[in-house]
């Protein structure tokens, strides 16, 4: 089992990591400035269940597998940024369509497809990957327990924060959305601001994969 000592230690660690904007919060922020609160809840949600894939990886020795394979990394990272990028562009050639879309009550955007669209964004977030196969084991301790299960207790702590974190981020950008949704074009300038954020993220994430 993990004390309590080291479970407070990461959960500081993680907080630390987590309230910095990455591509899970960033992507959700747009989705709430583009589609709304329930949407960006799902978002949150599916990040979170997301990043319950590194976190697994990690925990059965994958993780290091991943972390010690500089193309499969790679692979990893292209993929997520080029996704990110994909669902960018694709928010701003919706962007005429938001009128219809307001808030709580969001007619024709399907929940499941914004929960798997978060989820994927989760489960290729390279800030989650790394922080999962390269802090997660520090804050492990020989003799208190199967590793494995230190690791995913350690996990369950991180998804915590995050859903926390994120939601919090999300609820604030979709009360600051309300101001526009009274206006068509506001809606679609709101529209674009999110999807170019969600492009930016992928950019930054390409740059980074190609550094």
């Amino acid at each position: 089992m993990v004390s309590l000592s080291h479970a407070a230690a990461f959960a500081v660690a993680a907080s630390i990591i987590i309230v910095i904007p990455g591509p899970n919060v960033l992507f959700a922020i747009g989705r709430a400035l583009a589609l709304g609160r329930r949407s960006a809840v799902l978002s949150v949600a599916g990040g979170v269940s997301g990043s319950l894939v590194p976190l697994v990886a990690v925990s059965v020795g994958l993780g290091s597998v991943l972390m010690a394979s500089a193309a499969l990394f790679l692979v990893v990272k292209v993929v997520g940024a080029a996704y990110l990028i994909w669902l960018g562009i694709s928010t701003i050639r919706q962007r005429k369509g938001l009128a219809a879309a307001l808030a709580e009550n969001t007619p024709g955007v399907e929940g499941g497809r914004v929960f798997r669209q978060g989820f994927i964004v989760g489960a290729t977030n390279p800030k989650t990957i790394v922080f999962f196969g390269a802090v997660l084991p520090q804050f492990t301790v020989a003799g208190q327990g199967a590793l494995p299960a230190q690791l995913l207790i350690l996990g369950v702590i991180f998804l915590a924060v995050q859903a926390i974190s994120d939601g919090t981020w999300v609820l604030m950008a979709a009360t600051a959305r309300s101001w526009f949704v009274r206006s068509p074009r506001r809606l679609e300038t709101v529209g674009s601001t999110g999807g170019l954020m969600i492009i930016g993220v992928g950019a930054g994430m390409a740059l980074t994969a190609t550094n």
